[in-house]
């Protein structure tokens, strides 16, 4: 009866593993998650008619769509900044909409947000090896197909997964960025696992989406400023990893601005968050001052 016992076990203990290895993708990428598939809102919805809607062929063959909001470079006020919105693993681009907004009409920035493939109106399956095709595509638009947004100063700001997302963008493609905003990202994704599910702390090996930052981040550029948004009561990421993120960070100007009583996902409401993003920018990031 124990060997059955023991076998019943092992065979269940089994199937858990399996279905952590194979559906774990569907726990890291909710793209279903608050209609993250369904409608997706357009910048004029937010009082941002000037815009354009594209859809860009990764190397793999998926389409990506993004919005793209630019200023007048003619205009006496023109800032010459971007700034590249790198979301969070839940919702589309068109949830983001809000905050391209304080990026654009209030701060006066270029804009860049798009959907990672199999969000939004990307097509396409989320996984690690896909979304870094997606940040390929979107830096060669960037930095290659506008001529207006190449010539301007690029700022990442990232989110949670989108943070990870920024740190392989700043790492790989680091001649092209000139600043790098961080908000509640993580050292990797199995290092994160155990702060959110105790009991899978011992089958971390079972976790194939890395996004493994913590070795990256070294080989961010010391030229490049950081700034780091950590929330110290966040329930989904150990505050620990922001703070070994600044540790582990090169750069020779570099700042982290703790709240305390922030959870994940508040801390863009909390006192003071995008007036200390929009003095980084102004203050850090070439032309200063604008």
């Amino acid at each position: 009866m124990l060997r059955m016992l023991a076998a019943v076990g092992a065979l269940f203990g089994g199937l858990a593993l399996l279905g952590l290895y194979a559906f774990q993708s569907l726990l890291i990428y909710p793209a279903s998650l608050n209609d993250g598939r369904g409608y997706c809102a357009k910048p004029n919805e937010h009082n941002m008619p000037d815009y354009e809607e594209l859809f860009l062929n990764t190397d793999d063959g998926e389409s990506i769509q993004c919005y793209v909001l630019k200023h007048d470079p003619a205009s006496a006020n023109y800032t010459n900044k971007t700034v590249l919105i790198l979301s969070p693993n839940a919702g589309n681009i068109g949830h983001g909409l809000p905050i391209v907004s304080l990026f654009y009409l209030d701060f006066g920035y270029n804009v860049v947000i798009y959907s990672y493939r199999g969000y939004g109106k990307s097509s396409g399956l989320p996984l690690e090896i896909g979304l870094k095709l997606d940040a390929k595509r979107i830096m060669q638009h960037i930095t290659s197909d506008d001529e207006q947004l190449r010539a301007s100063s690029l700022v990442l700001y990232g989110r949670s997964l989108g943070g990870a997302v920024s740190i392989y963008i700043a790492a790989q493609f680091s001649a092209a960025v000139l600043g790098l905003i961080l908000e509640n990202t993580f050292l990797s994704i199995p290092k994160t696992v155990p702060h959110i599910f105790p009991l899978l702390r011992y089958v971390t090996a079972f976790v194939h989406q890395k996004w493994e930052s913590e070795l990256l981040v070294p080989a961010i550029p010391a030229e490049i400023p950081v700034l780091l948004l950590s929330a110290r009561n966040d329930e989904i990421v150990p505050p620990a990893h922001m703070d070994s993120i600044f540790q582990l960070l090169q750069s020779s100007d570099k700042e982290m601005v703790k709240y305390e009583r922030s959870a994940h996902n508040d801390t863009v409401l909390q006192p003071g968050y995008w007036e200390k993003i929009h003095e980084f920018i102004q203050r850090k990031v070439q032309p200063f001052g604008r």
